[in-house]
């Protein structure tokens, strides 16, 4: 790394030092801006991204999507294009050296209006791809995330300088490697926005039966077709991604209200206690009570003073 972008990278962590002090994600007076730490490693948490671009100023996170593994740390950044339910995890924090992060979630809206004001020199329709992926971040790209987060310390600039920081930050990644990636989520008729479609009616009824041939229609595309680049966008299968949707909206139920898991199985679209009972334990490692026994307890013991 560059001397340049090593100053960078450590104005970056003490600006988030300073306007994150609490563990775990904050949302900051950016809209759509969060800054995240960690002061210790963590379990593997389940959660769906929205689209966002991440950067972590200090420390390393794992995250896996389906069965593939993204590692990245301060010499990268991290997209997500779409709506997908991933499990990350911390993997370098310590109470010295946190780990410190920046999450900017983006629109499809905010892509076209870049993307109105430059041509990207060819943009693929029909190929498809994945809708995560880890970069390296250069200094032009991090100074827009530096002047964003330096806004935190003049407010009454936020309104104003803002957008104009959010937009450089698309326009960078626009410019960049993943450009037509990025850009492909935006452009009517492109395979990923087709994709992109169907994705967002299944997360939005997640709880209702998967009519496969509903969701090829509303993409355009034969089902063999529909199931290929579903797949190729999302590492996984229309019925893996409506699992781990269920999955993990069942879980937060069961965490924030004192539901019997069988109430939980079916609000959620199960038709079986117990094939529901499987499945969580084959994706969290336990039954349901199990699991968010041991879930509260690891609260718990996190809001207990440090005995050091």
């Amino acid at each position: 790394m560059t001397d340049p972008m090593l100053m960078q990278q450590t104005e970056m962590a003490n600006l988030i030092r300073r306007h994150c002090t609490e563990e775990g994600a904050q949302h900051t007076a950016i809209p759509s801006l969060f800054l995240i730490r960690y002061s210790h490693t963590t379990e593997p948490a389940h959660t769906v991204y929205n689209p966002c671009f991440c950067y972590i100023s200090n420390g390393h996170k794992d995250i896996f999507l389906a069965k593939e593994r993204y590692n990245y740390g301060p010499s990268d950044f991290l997209v997500a294009t779409m709506n997908l339910p991933v499990v990350g995890q911390v993997i370098q924090a310590t109470p010295d050296e946190p780990y410190l992060a920046f999450k900017l979630e983006f629109t499809q809206n905010e892509i076209i209006e870049v993307l109105n004001n430059f041509e990207l020199p060819s943009v693929s329709r029909e190929h498809t791809s994945r809708a995560l992926f880890v970069g390296d971040i250069q200094s032009e790209l991090l100074d827009a995330v530096l002047r964003l987060t330096r806004l935190l310390d003049r407010p009454q600039d936020i309104p104003f300088l803002a957008p104009m920081c959010s937009r450089e930050i698309l326009y960078r990644l626009l410019q960049g490697p993943y450009g037509s990636t990025l850009a492909q989520i935006a452009m009517e008729g492109t395979s990923t926005y087709r994709i992109r479609d169907a994705i967002e009616q299944i997360t939005h009824h997640y709880n209702q039966p998967l009519r496969i041939e509903e969701l090829a229609e509303l993409a355009n595309m034969s089902v063999s077709s529909f199931h290929r680049n579903f797949k190729e966008v999302t590492a996984m299968s229309p019925l893996q991604f409506q699992k781990q949707l269920r999955l993990q909206e069942a879980r937060r139920l069961l965490l924030t209200e004192s539901a019997d898991a069988a109430d939980v199985a079916f609000r959620v679209g199960y038709e079986s206690a117990s094939q529901f009972s499987r499945e969580y334990s084959r994706s969290f490692g336990a039954p349901p009570r199990t699991d968010i026994k041991r879930l509260k307890e690891q609260y718990e013991r996190t809001l207990l003073p440090s005995a050091e």
